[in-house]
């Protein structure tokens, strides 16, 4: 198996393992399903892109297209994952915002109507700069980690 690939999904699985305690020293409360949630801290893409670049640099140099190519694609994601996607996020809160709204001016209309209740959209897609920014630092970490094991 290729190696980079590996250290890159150990990655984004010890990224996606630190929410669940990170998530408990915010919020006071345990759980486990963070593990598979989008956003928050730390940003699994991030990790993932930043590990597979740091890497690549480290085992075949910056100067490759190998690199390159990781950085540029790298960075595509990392902007995706705070940008389209925070704003995805913040829009899903006006949304869900609205059914309450819906509900308040119900309960002054006369005729009577039965809504059938979706599920409220997913509310937290994306990142927050520091989440990305600290995906990144851990995904450098791991990714260094992962050429010095393979030197031995």
């Amino acid at each position: 198996m290729n190696r980079g690939i590996i250290i890159a999904l150990t990655s984004i699985g010890i990224a996606q393992a630190l929410k669940i305690p990170l998530h408990y020293m915010k919020k006071k409360e345990w759980k486990p399903e963070q593990f598979l949630a989008t956003g928050g801290m730390p940003s699994s893409h991030s990790a993932g892109v930043s590990s597979l670049a740091t890497y690549i640099a480290l085992k075949k140099g910056v100067s490759t297209i190998d690199f390159a190519l990781s950085v540029v694609f790298g960075l595509i994601v990392m902007y995706d994952a705070q940008g389209i996607r925070r704003q995805t996020g913040e829009l899903t809160l006006k949304v869900n915002d609205l059914d309450e709204l819906v509900d308040k001016i119900k309960e002054d209309d006369p005729v009577k109507y039965e809504e059938k209740v979706p599920d409220p959209l997913k509310e937290v897609l994306g990142h927050k700069p520091g989440e990305v920014i600290g995906g990144a630092l851990l995904g450098a970490a791991i990714g260094t980690a992962g050429y010095r094991l393979s030197k031995k």
